[in-house]
């Protein structure tokens, strides 16, 4: 059990620390909140659906559903989309002060966000079939599914830090200058992933 554990905590660090549009995202909405609450919405919304994509993977019904081309068309296509606005809604959102009370994108808008790059990202999903649900094979009972929790908390404890780390950066920008910057990096990494996925859409068609 332990070295199935400690197996799915280190492979799952080591999927989620690279750059990518949840991670940017998580960040963005920790830094635009005047409390860390405020984000609290996308790191559960983040969380869940890596939750899922994990129990997906180890059980085969991710590479079952991949398998179906239509499927990843939709996915590509719907992905695209999500992704053009909301680099747009992100590029063009005022950053606030440090004193205000609301967060810069409501709960909804963030849920929503965080669902479509997660779920709507083949590229994370095949990532997350290839290397976690192909680990997962080696172990059975208990310890598949001590492996199977331990990624899921990497996740949970990932997007928390995150989003801590975001506030506390937003926390000492009182006249919005850096959440602005912020707000633009996040913005051109959207758009750099939905360009890229919007090339993979066209060449596998």
């Amino acid at each position: 059990m332990l070295e199935a554990v400690m197996h799915g905590l280190i492979l799952a660090l080591g999927l989620i620390l690279p750059l990518g549009v949840q991670n940017v995202f998580v960040f963005n909405q920790g830094a635009s909140a005047s409390r860390w609450t405020g984000a609290l919405p996308v790191v559960v919304a983040a969380s869940l659906c890596d939750s899922l994509l994990i129990l997906m993977a180890v059980y085969g019904v991710s590479l079952l559903l991949l398998s179906m081309g239509w499927l990843k068309m939709i996915l590509f296509a719907a992905g695209v989309l999500f992704l053009l606005y909301m680099g747009w809604s992100i590029w063009t959102s005022a950053p606030r002060p440090a004193s205000s009370d609301k967060v810069r994108l409501p709960a909804r808008k963030q849920i929503l966000f965080a669902i479509s790059v997660s779920l709507l990202n083949p590229h994370a999903i095949m990532d997350t079939v290839g290397v976690i649900g192909t680990s997962a094979l080696r172990y059975e009972g208990n310890d598949r599914w001590g492996f199977t929790v331990a990624t899921m908390a990497v996740s949970w404890l990932w997007f928390m830090s995150l989003a801590t780390a975001g506030r506390w950066v937003g926390s000492l920008d009182r006249a919005g200058g850096i959440l602005n910057l912020i707000n633009k990096i996040s913005a051109i990494v959207i758009w750099v992933v939905a360009i890229y996925m919007l090339v993979q859409l066209m060449i596998s068609s």
